[in-house]
């Protein structure tokens, strides 16, 4: 594993590729076990190998750097969304719209705040959650026209919307906007609201769920979500 790094990092340096034997100088290695580790790094997705028989970094190390720049940013909003757990008892959720579609990017919940049973994936309830919703009143018309018709509004419970001209409707007319809320659409015994975040360009939301029996805390927790929101938005939107 330690010889395959040291490959990997030699590799890096030559942004125009670099042949095996070059490689196998500047590591160290015997010119077989470089050849054998290429091959498998290669395989793997981590080289790739170049026409002319040099190597370069593959796909899969720049979607690690990718990832792995991503959960700095989350890092950064962790503690506001644990925070905002403990002081509402409420379990948080953090979601965001990538290519076309709405994906959950964390969740901080505990023993006292469950998060609500994901039975559905978010991908497919965008209609039905406060969280899809939100991220939905966000989109400008023709992107949100796109989603919805990509995307069936299933009956997830008796009172999910699953009319399109209601759904923009009551997008269009929320009540506690920016705040929309999830009133049992999603799951019976549980109610949701949400507010939308910004990470540079790319649209999010922020929500908790509660039990339907805090329905009536609904407004207040919307109006306490909001300057949350914007304290996350500017986390995300530090450059690392």
């Amino acid at each position: 594993m330690q010889r395959a790094f040291r490959l990997l990092e030699a590799v890096s340096v030559h942004e125009n590729g670099a042949p095996a034997k070059q490689l196998a100088r500047e590591t160290g290695l015997p010119l077989a076990t470089t050849y054998h580790l290429l091959r498998t790094l290669v395989t793997d997705g981590y080289v790739r190998k170049l026409p002319d028989g040099c190597f370069v970094l593959g796909d899969k190390v720049k979607s690690l750097h990718t990832a792995g720049r991503a959960q700095a940013v989350l890092n950064r909003v962790r503690p506001t969304l644990a925070g905002l757990r403990d002081e509402l008892s409420t379990a948080a959720y953090l979601t965001f719209y990538e290519d076309g579609e709405i994906r959950v990017a964390e969740i901080v919940d505990g023993p006292r705040a469950p998060r609500v049973d994901l039975w559905v994936g978010f991908a497919d309830a965008g209609h039905a959650t406060a969280l899809g919703k939100s991220v939905l009143r966000e989109l400008d018309e023709e992107a949100r026209r796109d989603y919805l018709s990509r995307h069936g509004l299933a009956a997830l419970t008796p009172r999910t919307v699953t009319s399109v001209p209601e759904l923009l409707r009551r997008l269009d007319s929320s009540p506690m906007a920016p705040a929309v809320t999830d009133l049992e659409e999603y799951a019976l015994g549980t109610v949701c609201v949400a507010v939308p975040v910004y990470c540079g360009d790319m649209i999010g939301a922020l929500g908790v769920s509660l039990p339907v029996g805090r329905h009536a805390q609904l407004r207040e927790v919307g109006a306490r979500l909001l300057p949350i929101a914007s304290r996350v938005t500017r986390g995300l939107s530090l450059t690392i």
